[in-house]
């Protein structure tokens, strides 16, 4: 396989103060050990990093930016979803 034909891969790195893994690039990897190998080389240089994750960008499923209104809609029609639907006991203490 050429190089030109590598998958695709998205990198996501875990700094020392952060909890998360956070999307840092994308390279190009024969397989995922060549892809751990390259993201440390790539983004870690300063050991920022405690943790790498890689994943092949064609497993990456994302949704539509045209249909985020509708996607992302706060569903204000369902009103069991607000506490104000519910009716609380007297014996509840309301902070």
């Amino acid at each position: 396989m050429a190089e030109q034909d590598w998958p695709l891969w998205e990198v996501f790195i875990r700094s020392r103060t952060g909890l998360s893994h956070k999307h840092v690039g994308s390279l190009h990897a024969a397989d995922q050990q060549m892809a751990l190998q390259n993201a440390r080389d790539l983004y870690t240089r300063r050991q920022e990093g405690v943790s790498i994750w890689v994943v092949p960008s064609a497993a990456i499923h994302a949704s539509d930016p045209a249909e985020r209104d509708a996607y992302f809609d706060p569903a204000d029609d369902k009103i069991y979803r607000h506490p104000t639907f519910y009716d609380i006991p007297d014996e509840v203490e309301v902070l």
